[in-house]
């Protein structure tokens, strides 16, 4: 699962992504939480960024009080799921992201991890996302995080680990249709000779801390 992220590049997103200016007024952030709202990539006539929420709520839901709101769709199942199968047709998206924590248990204690991409300071993970409207007619933009395996890197602390694009695949993620075997190759794990994740703070276990020392190294661990 991954259920926290950091967006630090912020200002380099539409250079990055090809999508144009991104929303202004939207910080460094060194601990993102389901529920927060945060920058995706979506392509109509090209790439553009659009605020959504962490937490997907399908189109089709008649109340979203009651609704359930996945942060999370695993790679192996999407295509079978009503909730997702359709949206990987034609809502694919990029989520940036520069880097993500997980938690590695022993016995009873947790220990967090900021996971990150050596050679790129944001990268994408791949996401699905979904347009609500309530009565009136107001839209509701959500995303979901999709997930896959643990690398060689992750899996000492993690059996599961958010799907992290190469470039390469960024463009033919968003655009027309793949094959099952692209999609194999597409969502299959990250090389984890291309990643580094070291223990950090546990005051990340808090959503609302939100600063920088979330992501430093804390040592003797």
């Amino acid at each position: 699962m991954c259920s926290r992220y950091s967006l630090i590049g912020f200002n380099d997103i539409g250079d990055r992504f090809e999508a144009g200016q991104p929303p202004a007024g939207f910080p460094p952030h060194f601990n993102i939480a389901p529920g927060s709202t945060n920058p995706v990539i979506v392509r109509n006539e090209r790439p553009a960024s659009v605020m959504m929420t962490w937490g997907l709520v399908p189109h089709w839901s008649r109340d979203i009080r009651a609704a359930h709101r996945p942060i999370n769709a695993r790679s192996e199942t999407i295509a079978e799921k009503p909730m997702f199968r359709d949206l990987l047709k034609n809502k694919r998206c990029l989520i940036p992201a520069s880097g993500f924590f997980e938690w590695k248990t022993v016995w009873s204690h947790k220990t967090p991890f900021y996971i990150r991409v050596k050679d790129d300071p944001v990268f994408a993970f791949a996401g699905l996302y979904d347009v609500w409207h309530n009565p009136a007619g107001e839209a509701l933009w959500t995303y979901t995080i999709i997930t896959t395996d643990a690398n060689a890197l992750i899996s000492p602390i993690h059996n599961r680990m958010p799907v992290i694009l190469k470039r390469e695949n960024e463009k033919r993620w968003l655009s027309g249709d793949l094959s099952a075997d692209a999609l194999r190759e597409i969502l299959a794990p990250y090389p984890a000779n291309g990643m580094e994740a070291y223990p950090v703070s546990e005051r990340v276990n808090k959503p609302g801390v939100d600063d920088e020392g979330l992501i430093r190294p804390v040592r003797g661990l």
